[in-house]
């Protein structure tokens, strides 16, 4: 807590702490002792006439039950971290200790994973043990943004379909895996004039791909191109160096048509991917990779 507000606070919700475990014991003390207060042994609370509250203290098992309950806390706090900021002499975290199972887990599965790690992709592909490896890491690691078949959706790429942005080679796809990318289209509409510019560029993009379009719009959006050819490449075939899209596939990642393309223009667009490394070990990245490449090796098979 001390990483973000004043260190004061710990050392007072420390002593705030000790000092409510210590009036509990107070309390319990001062309870457990009798005090006459009448005759008859009554409070001289009297109800419905004959109910009256007898003035007996806490049941001697009742009191050290509660007293063990306090002991047990403050034992409890002097392990585990609770006074504060202190980490207690245990020193235990959770982030610790799922560290600790991580790393269990991970030496478990290393007999598992040593027999694929000199595999080439092309290998792992054609075995089936791999391949269930893979999927199961794929849907519990990448499913949640690319789908459970690999489709993916609007915004998230579609990674069965045979179009990469940034490669396709199995190097390629365990650096994507591992480090993660960070695709970046930056505002155009400056550098390319008027709205009506923008316009025109917009069509010559949808021109690229034979999609539905203004002929005259899209002939004098060309020249304008020539500002996105620096990433996208002179015959919009993009740049996987970049990850800079080809814009002449079809594959519309953020949306298709005049008003899509415009609003990338105009605004720009960035796209990230997070890297596994911290949840992945290179031996499962290596596996996963190989997986990932079978996804869009199935499409094409059953496309022929």
């Amino acid at each position: 807590m001390s990483d973000f507000i004043s260190g004061g606070w710990s050392v007072y919700i420390a002593a705030l702490t000790i000092v409510g475990l210590l009036a509990c014991l107070a309390l319990l003390v001062i309870a457990s002792r009798r005090k006459v207060m009448s005759d008859d042994n009554t409070t001289g609370h009297v109800w419905d006439e004959d109910l009256k509250e007898l003035n007996n203290p806490l049941p001697r098992w009742w009191m050290w039950l509660f007293v063990i309950t306090v002991v047990f806390a403050g034992a409890y706090l002097a392990l585990y971290p609770g006074l504060g900021s202190n980490a207690g002499s245990l020193k235990w975290s959770s982030a610790g200790q799922h560290q600790t199972e991580t790393d269990k887990a991970v030496a478990a599965m290393a007999p598992v994973y040593a027999k694929y790690v000199s595999m080439s992709a092309e290998d792992l592909s054609k075995d089936a043990k791999a391949m269930g490896i893979g999927e199961r890491l794929f849907l519990n690691n990448c499913a949640a943004c690319h789908g459970s078949d690999g489709r993916g959706s609007k915004g998230f790429p579609n990674l069965a379909d045979g179009d990469w942005l940034w490669g396709n080679s199995h190097d390629a796809v365990k650096e994507t895996i591992t480090k993660g990318r960070n695709g970046v289209m930056p505002p155009m509409a400056a550098a390319l004039g008027s709205p009506e510019d923008v316009r025109n560029v917009a069509h010559y993009v949808l021109s690229l791909s034979d999609s539905a379009h203004d002929s005259l719009a899209a002939s004098l959006g060309k020249p304008k191109f020539a500002a996105c050819a620096g990433c996208h490449g002179a015959n919009g075939k993009g740049n996987q160096a970049l990850g800079a899209p080809n814009l002449t596939d079809k594959v519309w990642l953020h949306g298709w048509g005049e008003q899509a393309i415009v609003n990338i223009i105009t605004a720009g667009k960035n796209n990230a991917m997070p890297a596994q490394a911290a949840r992945l070990t290179p031996e499962q990245v290596h596996v996963l990779a190989a997986y990932v490449i079978s996804l869009s090796q199935a499409t094409t098979v059953a496309s022929k």
